[in-house]
């Protein structure tokens, strides 16, 4: 395969080649892509990994799902009802799928191994840097929706075990929403963000959304006598309500930042069957987010909440139980996305200042400790005023679709234009084209998603 050379000289800009934690930058705590002894590299010198085809599967979909479920049944209700829903979901997955594929065929054109370096070798180096400053914006944004999930799940709890209803007054001081989101941080949540290295792997995850998933069917197929649906609406309002769920949508479905480890984690690393591992995780995950998605809307109609949780009587057991999961879910996630966003930020900041990797270690230490408080203080002040969840998930899901359309549509592009020569005249424009409707269709969601952050929300 032709290697992607366009804008592939790393001392353009000022920029040092050799800084940051560039080679771990948002792998997957599953991944394992070093070989284990000589033997197990490719005869063009990339090594191989160890994860079979099922085991990429598993991990795409571990990737995939997540708390963004919890927002599917309003995001059926925002586009106006289970055809609506049903029918974006199946238009997007096309979209989805297929920027998964141009990612693992970039990584092996410019045989970089994750996200951003693909970007960075493939569009150079303003596009690299815009993609690592959206990686860190969108972490960041994502640790904030996580901690307003405790603090949504925590409520309902709490409501049960005080045996009052939440919000009531004259309840004690230390069953405040912003005391116990702030206790669990500070106890959980900051010893798990602190250390340099991820030591464990989220598999409550999967099984927290399964068991969600789950819980949501079954109480729509046998409702309790508390629940009472709103209007269960038939068709969009308006086009523009549809588009509105579609950042819901992309948060659910973006794993394309930790895709590229994962393919390059695989026994064996082509795009033919990495297309058909993406295919049956997509399927998957559909499957998962289609069921809550619809069940969740038609038990509750347009009065659904943001979480589809909080829509749940507090006192039941079997819900409760789902609310734990997602809590223990969020704790570990948190300090993932965390790590993920801190390095990359480590990365700019050590290219920018020309220094290398093998720096003191104390002053590794002590930027590393700063750089955890300033986040995670920053996370918890904001989650502290933002109680709306649907809200955050609007602005951050502008920003996966980004991840799931812009930076793979460039990649397509510019890899294209490099090898225009070698590619037959008509292929080469039906790809390019296809990149450019890509670039266009994630440039209108965040722009549309802004745009409602900005003159809806902010000015309302």
């Amino acid at each position: 395969m032709a290697q992607v050379s366009i804008n592939s000289d790393l001392g353009e800009w000022g920029f040092s080649t050799d800084a940051g934690e560039r080679a771990h930058l948002l792998q997957s705590p599953c991944v394992d892509t070093d070989p284990k002894n000589e033997e197990e590299a490719s005869p063009e010198g990339q090594s191989r990994g160890t994860t079979s085809t099922f085991g990429a599967i598993f991990i795409v979909v571990n990737a995939c799902l997540g708390a963004g479920l919890l927002n599917f049944p309003a995001a059926f209700s925002t586009a106006g009802g289970v055809a609506a829903g049903i029918t974006l979901q199946m238009s997007m997955l096309v979209f989805i799928i297929s920027g998964l594929v141009i990612l693992a065929y970039c990584s092996q054109a410019s045989n970089e191994r994750t996200y951003q370096e693909v970007v960075w070798a493939v569009c150079g180096k303003l596009t690299g840097v815009l993609c690592e400053v959206a990686i860190a914006i969108y972490t960041f944004g994502t640790c904030i929706a996580f901690l307003i999930i405790i603090g949504d799940q925590q409520d309902k709890i709490i409501a049960v075990m005080a045996k009052e209803p939440e919000g009531a007054g004259g309840n004690p001081w230390y069953t405040d929403r912003k005391f116990t989101i702030s206790l669990t941080a500070f106890l959980f949540i900051l010893p798990l963000s602190i250390p340099r290295e991820i030591g464990f792997q989220n598999f409550l995850s999967v099984v927290g959304t399964w068991y969600v998933t789950a819980i949501v069917i079954i109480k729509y197929i046998w409702p309790d006598k508390e629940m009472t649906p709103g209007d269960i609406l038939t068709r969009p309002v308006s086009w523009m309500a549809v588009f509105n769920a579609m950042p819901t949508i992309c948060f659910g479905f973006q794993c394309h930042v930790s895709s590229v480890p994962i393919f390059n984690s695989m026994q064996r690393p082509e795009v033919k069957t990495w297309g058909g591992v993406v295919t049956a995780a997509m399927v998957i995950a559909l499957a998962v987010y289609m069921g809550t998605g619809v069940c969740g809307f038609l038990a509750f109609g347009a009065s659904v909440d943001p979480d589809v949780l909080l829509s749940y009587p507090s006192n039941d057991v079997a819900v409760a139980v789902a609310r734990a999961f997602i809590i223990l879910s969020v704790l570990s996630s948190y300090s993932i996305l965390h790590f993920c966003g801190r390095a990359v930020i480590e990365g700019l900041w050590l290219r920018y200042q020309g220094m290398p990797v093998e720096e003191d270690v104390g002053r590794e230490r002590r930027r590393r400790v700063l750089q955890t408080l300033v986040w995670f203080l920053l996370t918890l002040l904001l989650a502290l005023f933002i109680p709306d969840i649907g809200k955050v998930i609007s602005v951050i899901g502008g920003l996966a679709a980004c991840f799931i359309f812009v930076f793979p549509g460039l990649c397509l592009i510019q890899a294209k234009l490099s090898e225009m020569e070698e590619v037959k005249p008509a292929s080469w424009w039906v790809l390019v084209s296809y990149g450019v409707l890509l670039v266009t269709l994630g440039a209108f969601i965040f722009g549309q998603t802004t745009a409602n952050a900005i003159f809806v929300d902010l000015l309302a």
